[in-house]
């Protein structure tokens, strides 16, 4: 997260220098190739970067590596082996999140509500339209007759919308103390790879959308990611010490998001 979250992440977690490397014979221009590791074609970048990342593109889930010039292919394809599982997880997001992408708002689908998953049920009225849980089990929707899957899409994503703006400044004002950081602005956008992002700048945070549908510590630990990095911009060594102190089970949190489907997880 970064600025932000996605299906992105350095090969050991955390920025990874391959300083023992020997330099390959290229030009030190970007390059773009392909190679191949077990059944998974791998699209290769060639950078003027210090770091190898992995990244599983939406919408097909395509994996592609950005590389700096002086690391050699058997070690891009050995950082993948190495990750081939986390890879093989990702991919599966994405085409969990391709079937998301096919739904229609109507009654029986199952829809995530702060974890857990709930059946829809809509039904019609005269009435303004509404949106709210039944039960244990239920998320029931109201509307107008007449009202189209589009418009139930948007009339969903409001009502997501609505849950987070309850439950973010809470949250943020609960950690500035601790963290000794003030968030100047706070926003909620959709985003396609990414949980959150950061504006050290500006002292501004975004947040994903999808947060609502997730439990309510992965929603706290997006948080305290992007507070983090008020403090520390970059993701090294500092920054995850930062978390380790602030939220000793922050990767417990992080692999529990990264569990639920509908979206990528982030860096």
């Amino acid at each position: 997260m970064h600025g932000g979250t996605g299906s992105t992440g350095p090969v050991s977690g955390s920025r990874t220098s391959f300083e023992s490397e020997q330099p390959i014979a290229a030009a030190k221009t970007s390059k773009v190739y392909h190679l191949r590791v077990d059944d998974i074609e791998v699209e290769v970048h060639r950078k003027r970067i210090r770091h190898l990342y992995l990244r599983v593109m939406p919408p097909d889930g395509r994996l592609r590596v950005s590389a700096p010039f002086r690391i050699g292919d058997d070690s891009i394809r050995q950082a993948v082996e190495r990750r081939i599982s986390w890879v093989r997880r990702q991919q599966d997001r994405q085409r969990q999140r391709e079937r998301e992408s096919a739904r229609s708002w109507v009654s029986g689908e199952r829809h995530y509500v702060e974890g857990i998953a709930r059946e829809l049920n809509v039904s019609t009225h005269e009435g303004k339209p509404h949106i709210g849980l039944l039960g244990e089990s239920t998320l029931e929707m109201r509307v107008r007759p007449g009202t189209g899957r589009d418009e139930r899409a948007d009339l969903l994503d409001g009502w997501y919308r609505e849950r987070l703006k309850a439950s973010i400044p809470r949250l943020i004002a609960v950690w500035e103390p601790f963290m000794g950081v003030t968030v100047k602005e706070w926003r909620i956008r959709k985003m396609r790879t990414r949980w959150g992002s950061c504006s050290v700048r500006n002292g501004r945070i975004w947040l994903s959308l999808e947060l609502a549908k997730k439990p309510m510590r992965c929603l706290e630990y997006v948080i305290v990611h992007e507070m983090a990095h008020l403090i520390e911009p970059s993701h090294n060594r500092r920054f995850w010490g930062i978390l380790d102190r602030h939220l000793p089970d922050w990767r417990a949190r992080r692999d529990e998001l990264n569990r639920f489907p509908i979206m990528d997880g982030m860096d």
